[in-house]
């Protein structure tokens, strides 16, 4: 009989325990946790609005003058050299009006050179006159006729050299006329554009107006990204803190980068969100970094290695976190913490690795004392 009714005794506690098991854990939320471990923690700041891929040299280019073209020698895509010639005007007139000087200046020296003989031979006579009249051979009038004459051709001498002076300077100023319907490659690079064909007309722009560029030029060996920092963080941003750079064109890739100078001003274009402007270039130039690509920017400030972390999003008001003991009651566990940014968090207090933390913190009835019942991340 006793042993009887221990039996049902111990049936008893065993529904009960079960009905109390499945009566607290109805009420039990569930959270997700994830493991204190160790590795890098990176402080950064990232630009506001999407940055555009530039080049350290581009020129959109066009003559100086308008004109029609008479001669194209380039097309989008070429390579081209400092000092190439991309395009010509019709010339043909100042071409002309070049020769034309250069004739002159031929002329100018054939007779300087005629002048400077005669002046020579007129000295000489001069020379000899001083001997005829100590002699009394000729008369004083005569004598000074002589030398008079013998100084005047020195000094036309002297005129026609200056001439030859002024011709190579006409010659230099149509030089420069041929030059202004002559476009050159101000430096090393690749056509990305040409505006024209051979007969049509080149306008120039005028002060204020835009207008197409004749040639864009840009030079693909050296290329960064220009993008907005918000005000907040630009002071902390130095030139020559290493970056790294992703663009929506490659997705799977990040590019590093170094600043290479922050803006001195503050862009108030939109009252709200001032921002600093920087300029990150990359430290691999490669052909795929096609001008104008959107591209972000992260500055890395500071670096952690091999230190305790934990996801920033299982911190609570940033000195706490969720813990859960064994028998799945919630707790909040104070934390001190390092270096931070929106993925990881460094903790310098509080927490041991291998340890489990919640990190659903944000689920409704995630709160101390509370039941949970949890699953790993």
């Amino acid at each position: 009989m006793k042993i009887k009714t221990l039996v049902l005794l111990g049936i008893a506690v065993i529904i009960a325990g079960a009905i109390y098991f499945q009566t607290s854990h109805e009420d039990a939320v569930e959270v997700v946790t994830v493991t204190v471990d160790r590795g890098e923690v990176i402080a950064s700041v990232s630009n506001t609005r999407a940055g555009t891929v530039n080049t350290c040299n581009r020129a959109r280019i066009s003559p100086m003058h308008s004109g029609q073209i008479s001669s194209l020698t380039v097309r989008p895509g070429d390579k081209v050299q400092q000092g190439q010639i991309l395009l010509t005007l019709w010339n043909q007139d100042v071409a002309a009006q070049l020769k034309l000087s250069k004739q002159e200046k031929n002329v100018a020296t054939a007779r300087a050179d005629e002048m400077c003989a005669m002046s020579r031979v007129a000295s000489s006579e001069a020379d000899r006159i001083g001997v005829l009249v100590e002699q009394k051979m000729i008369s004083d009038e005569r004598a000074d006729f002589i030398v008079g004459e013998a100084r005047a051709k020195v000094a036309g001498c002297r005129a026609m050299r200056h001439m030859i002076d002024v011709s190579s300077a006409k010659i230099e100023i149509a030089e420069a006329h041929v030059e202004q319907t002559i476009l050159r490659a101000p430096f090393d690079g690749t056509v990305a554009e040409v505006n024209g064909e051979v007969g049509e007309i080149v306008t120039a722009s005028p002060v204020g107006v835009a207008t197409l560029p004749a040639v864009d030029l840009i030079d693909d060996s050296c290329t960064y990204v220009k993008a907005p920092i918000d005000e907040v963080d630009a002071p902390d941003i130095r030139a020559g803190m290493p970056a790294r750079i992703s663009l929506d064109a490659f997705s799977d890739r990040t590019f590093p980068g170094t600043v290479k100078r922050v803006a001195p001003y503050v862009l108030d274009l939109e009252k709200q969100a001032r921002t600093v402007e920087i300029e990150v270039e990359f430290d691999q130039p490669s052909e795929e970094l096609l001008p104008g690509y959107s591209a972000d920017v992260e500055v890395i400030l500071d670096t952690r290695r091999d230190v305790l972390r934990i996801p920033t999003q299982a911190l609570k008001n940033s000195d706490r976190v969720m813990t859960i003991d064994a028998t799945g009651v919630l707790a909040e566990q104070p934390v001190k913490t390092g270096l931070s940014n929106w993925q990881v968090t460094e903790i310098t207090d509080g927490l041991e690795q291998g340890q489990s933390i919640v990190l659903s913190i944000d689920r409704q009835g995630v709160e101390a004392g509370a039941a949970a019942v949890a699953t790993e991340e």
